[in-house]
C-alpha cells in the first residue's frame, strides 16, 4: 500500500525536473538519421493533404507509423512553424538548422511529460515495505529513479533521437491502470498506444488474454480455473467498443479513401530483412553467427566452395533481405511461428491461473522478450519494452531484481553502437555507469536478504567490460577497422544475445515457480 502523499511525493517533482534539465544538455549533441525521419514527417503532415501522407516518397524516410502518430506529428508541426518554417518543406531533405534542432529536441523533452506522469502512477502502485522511513530506500523512490533516469531512454530519445518516452508513457500508464483495477482505462490507453506505434503488438497477446480472462469472466472456481457461466457479454462489448472506436478514429479516414492496403504496406515492410543493419541481440544474431561459423568451417574443410557462396550481405551493415549460406534462410512466417510458440506458455499461464495484474505484468514481459527474441527485423531499442516494465517487479521481488540487473545491464550495453561518434563515448559510458551503479546498490540495499546475482551472472556481466574496451577502445586503433568494420557490432550483438536469452529463460522459470507457489492475487 502506498504511503501518504503528503509524506512521500514531495521529492518526485524535483527528480523529474532534474532529469528534464539533464535532457536539455543534449540538445546540441549528435543525432541519428531518425532526426531527419521525424523532420520529414513533420513536413509531410503539415504540407500535404491527408490523402498523400502514406504515398509521399520524396525522401527515403517515408511515413511508416500508424495514423495516430501521423496526427501527433501534424500537431507538432503547427508549433514547429513558429521556430523555422523551412523545416516543414518536404523538399528540404536533411534540413537541420539550429532552430529546427532546438524545436525537435525540446519536443521530445516536453512530450516526456506523459512518461513522467506514468512513472508517478506506477510508483503509486508499488507495495511499500513496512517500516521503510528513509525516502531514498523506499521502493517507490527507487522505481522512480529506474524509470525517469533510465539510461536506454536517455540516449535513444535525447541523443540518438526518437519519441519513445512519450510512447512508453502510454504503456506504463496502461499497466498502472490495470494494477489499480481500472481495466477499461488500461484498455483504452493501450489501444491508443497501438495506433501510435505498432511495435507494441509485441505485448498485445498479454492484454487480450488477460482482459478476456480476468475482466470478461467475473468469477473463478475454487481451484482457480475459469467459471464459464460468469462470462459477461456487456464487459466484452465495452472492451470491443473501445478498441473499435480507437481504430476507427485512427484508420477510418484512410479506409474511406480506399488507402488501407497502402497504409498497411508501409507499416509492415517485410522486405527489410530478418535483421536490422545492427543486429538486435536476439536468437537470430546467434543463428547468423552460427551460419558464418559453419561457412568458415566448411571452406576450411573444403566442403564448400568459397566462390559459390553468397556475398556476406548480412554483415554489410545494410537493411535488406539476405540468404543464409549453410543454415536454412528464415522467412517472416517462420519468425511469426517461433514468436507465437515462445509466448504460448505465458498466455496459457494467465488464462489458467490469472494471478491478478502482476501475473499479467509477467506475461507482458515474456511477450515483449519473446517477440524481441524471435521477431522479424527487430530493432535493438525494442529491448526497452521489457526493461521498463520489469523495473516495477524489480523493486518488489528479490528474484526479479536479479533478472532485472542482468537484462538491464546487457540490454543497455547493446545500445552502445547507436552512439558511434568519439564525442559521445564519454557521455554514454558515464551515463551507463551512473545508472548501473545506482541500480545495483539501490536494489541490493532494498533486497538485503541475500545476493541478487549468482556467481556466473557476475562473471558474465564483468565480461561486458572486456567487450566494451575491445570494441570501443582497442578495435578503432587496430588494422582490422578497415577490413572488418562490422566486427564490433557482431561481438556486441552476440555477447548481449546470451544475456537476453538467459533473462528470458529465467523469467519463464520464475513465472512457473511463482505460478505454483503463490496464492491467487487480485
Amino acid at each position: 500500500m502506498a504511503v501518504p502523499v503528503a509524506e512521500s511525493w514531495t521529492w518526485f517533482p524535483a527528480l523529474a525536473l532534474g532529469v528534464s534539465l539533464l535532457k536539455c544538455l543534449f540538445i546540441s549533441s549528435y543525432h541519428s538519421t531518425d532526426f531527419e525521419v521525424h523532420r520529414n514527417w513533420l513536413a509531410i503532415t503539415h504540407s500535404l493533404p491527408v490523402s498523400r501522407w502514406y504515398y509521399e516518397n520524396t525522401s527515403e524516410w517515408t511515413l511508416d507509423y500508424p495514423p495516430l502518430f501521423a496526427w501527433f506529428e501534424f500537431g507538432l508541426s503547427h508549433v514547429a512553424q513558429h521556430f523555422d518554417r523551412n523545416m516543414l518543406v518536404v523538399e528540404n531533405l536533411n534540413y537541420a538548422s539550429p532552430s529546427t534542432v532546438l524545436f525537435q529536441r525540446l519536443s521530445v523533452v516536453f512530450t516526456d511529460l506523459v512518461f513522467i506522469f506514468a512513472a508517478r502512477e506506477c510508483c503509486r502502485c508499488v507495495q511499500e515495505q513496512k517500516g521503510s522511513r528513509d525516502i531514498l530506500n523506499r521502493p517507490s523512490f527507487i522505481l522512480a529513479v529506474l524509470l525517469l533516469w533510465n539510461f536506454g531512454l536517455l540516449i535513444v530519445d535525447h541523443i540518438h533521437f526518437q519519441y519513445n518516452g512519450f510512447l512508453f508513457g502510454f504503456l506504463l500508464l496502461s499497466v498502472a491502470k490495470h494494477l489499480q483495477a481500472c481495466h477499461l482505462q488500461g484498455a483504452l490507453l493501450f489501444s491508443i498506444l497501438l495506433n501510435l506505434k505498432h511495435i507494441y503488438l509485441y505485448v498485445a497477446p498479454a492484454y487480450g488474454i488477460y482482459l478476456l480472462r480476468s475482466y470478461c469472466f467475473t468469477q473463478d472456481n475454487k481451484d482457480g480455473s475459469v467459471r464459464w457461466r460468469s462470462f459477461s457479454p456487456l464487459r466484452l462489448l465495452a472492451l470491443g467498443s473501445i478498441v473499435v472506436s480507437v481504430c476507427a478514429l485512427s484508420f477510418g479516414p484512410f479506409i474511406v479513401m480506399g488507402q488501407l492496403p497502402q497504409v498497411l504496406s508501409r507499416l509492415f515492410p517485410f522486405k527489410r530483412g530478418l535483421c536490422h543493419a545492427y543486429w538486435a541481440p536476439n536468437i537470430w544474431a546467434l543463428y547468423n553467427v552460427l551460419d558464418k561459423g559453419l561457412v568458415l568451417l566448411g571452406v576450411r574443410l573444403k566442403l564448400l566452395e568459397e566462390a559459390e557462396l553468397p556475398r556476406a550481405t548480412m554483415t554489410g551493415g545494410l537493411v535488406q533481405e539476405f540468404q543464409h549460406s549453410v543454415l536454412p534462410s528464415v522467412s517472416p512466417s517462420v519468425t511469426l511461428v517461433c514468436t507465437l510458440l515462445s509466448i504460448l506458455p505465458a498466455v496459457v499461464s494467465i488464462w489458467r491461473r490469472p494471478r491478478g495484474a502482476r501475473g499479467f505484468l509477467r506475461c507482458l514481459l515474456l511477450c515483449a522478450l519473446g517477440s524481441f527474441m524471435f521477431g522479424w527485423h527487430v530493432h535493438e531499442k525494442a529491448v526497452l519494452i521489457a526493461i521498463l516494465p520489469l523495473s516495477i517487479l524489480a523493486v518488489e521481488s528479490r528474484e526479479d531484481a536479479g533478472i532485472f540487473l542482468v537484462l538491464t545491464t546487457t540490454g543497455h550495453y547493446s545500445l552502445f553502437p547507436l552512439l558511434f561518434t568519439p564525442a559521445e563515448l564519454p557521455i554514454k559510458v558515464t551515463l551507463m555507469l551512473m545508472f548501473t551503479v545506482y541500480s545495483f546498490t539501490a536494489l541490493r540495499k532494498l533486497h538485503s536478504q541475500g545476493p541478487l546475482l549468482r556467481p556466473l551472472e557476475v562473471v558474465y556481466l564483468l565480461g561486458l567490460v572486456t567487450v566494451g574496451i575491445a570494441c570501443e577502445v582497442i578495435f578503432p586503433m587496430s588494422p582490422w577497422q578497415q577490413r572488418l568494420p562490422f566486427l564490433p557490432l557482431l561481438a556486441t550483438s552476440v555477447y548481449c544475445s546470451a544475456g537476453v536469452c538467459y533473462s528470458f529463460l529465467r523469467l519463464y522459470v520464475s513465472l512457473l515457480r511463482w505460478d505454483e507457489e503463490k496464492p491467487k492475487q487480485t
